[in-house]
């Protein structure tokens, strides 16, 4: 695996791609974060990590408000346009590209995978609804997804718990105990590695399904 940074200009200004690029990559995963953190969210450095071994280049996504330092996250309408100023560059190696995100980085790749033409979507910590407020769903931006969708969960998502999730046409793992940042209470009875070991051990065979 090697590992670059790229700059990518965007209305929005510019944006950081960060390759964890794969010896003999098959496709590209790009994960954008969430909109209280950037890509050093813990699932995400541990999906970079790993699947490069699996043939998986991971290319880890800041958002320009994030690459200049503010606290608050763009509007979503900014958001995909930077996404969408960001995919040439995500698929300029020529390789399937599989659009994912924690968080918000998750609402982007659901709200613009099909018109970009990726592969799949990979939802981790799909905000399903605000904090206590369950009647302002966002159910629908997952559900017209419109490619194979994987969503990883954790347990106790104040966003939206697995239980919570409508029926659809996606598949849903759960992380046991595991926050909206996917952390685990000491007392939960597995480990924080062993949490994020969930999240790897349900991404890659997924990916592997996906690509054939």
């Amino acid at each position: 695996m090697t590992t670059r940074s790229e700059t990518v200009d965007t209305p929005a200004g510019p944006a950081r791609v960060t390759w964890h690029t794969a010896r003999a990559a098959k496709a590209v995963l790009a994960l954008g974060h969430g909109a209280g953190g950037g890509v050093e969210a813990r699932d995400l450095q541990a999906l970079a990590a790993l699947l490069p071994a699996h043939g998986v280049s991971v290319a880890l996504v800041e958002q320009p408000w994030r690459v200049a330092g503010k606290k608050v996250a763009a509007a979503p309408k900014v958001l995909d346009e930077g996404w969408r100023s960001l995919w040439p560059a995500l698929a300029r190696p020529g390789l399937p590209v599989v659009a994912g995100g924690r968080s918000a980085g998750a609402r982007v790749a659901c709200r613009t995978a099909a018109e970009l033409g990726a592969a799949g979507v990979l939802a981790l910590a799909f905000p399903l609804h605000p904090p206590g407020k369950p009647e302002k769903s966002r159910a629908e931006e997952l559900l017209d997804a419109g490619r194979p969708t994987l969503v990883v969960q954790g347990g106790r998502d104040s966003f939206g718990r697995p239980e919570e999730f409508p029926e659809g046409d996606y598949e849903l793992v759960e992380v046991p105990h595991g926050d909206h940042g996917f952390a685990v209470p000491k007392k939960a009875g597995l480990t924080q590695d062993e949490a994020l070991a969930v999240i790897t051990g349900a991404v890659a065979p997924w990916l592997a399904r996906l690509l054939g």
